[in-house]
C-alpha cells in the first residue's frame, strides 16, 4: 500500500479555499504507487488477492466453516455485551 501523507489544512476558511483551488489546479502529476516495484510481482499479488477468499472457502470442510462462523458470532455477541456494560457503567457514573 502506498505511503500517504496528509497535508495540514489551514483553519482560516479563505486560506483553506485557496489551498483547495491550488491543489485542484496544480500541474503536478500524481505519483505512481507502483514505481520501483516489479510489475510481475505486483500483478501476482493482485491475482492472489482477487481469488483468496473464494479459494480458501473451497478448501475448508463444512465443520471448519461452521467453527469459523461460531467464533465470529461469539465475537459479535461479546462486542455487543461489552458495549452494553460500558453504557451501564456510564449511566451509573452520571447518577448523583
Amino acid at each position: 500500500m502506498p505511503e500517504r501523507s496528509r497535508k495540514k489544512r489551514p483553519a482560516d476558511l479563505n486560506r483553506l479555499a485557496a489551498s483547495i483551488v491550488a491543489d485542484a489546479t496544480s500541474e503536478e502529476p500524481e505519483p505512481d504507487p507502483y514505481e520501483g516495484k516489479n510489475p510481475a510481482a505486483v500483478e501476482l499479488g493482485r491475482q492472489g488477492g482477487l481469488k483468496g477468499g473464494k479459494a480458501r472457502a473451497e478448501k475448508l470442510t463444512a465443520e471448519q466453516r461452521s467453527e469459523i462462523a461460531k467464533k465470529a458470532a461469539q465475537a459479535r455477541w461479546n462486542r455487543h455485551r461489552r458495549q452494553e456494560a460500558d453504557r451501564d457503567q456510564s449511566s451509573l457514573q452520571k447518577s448523583p
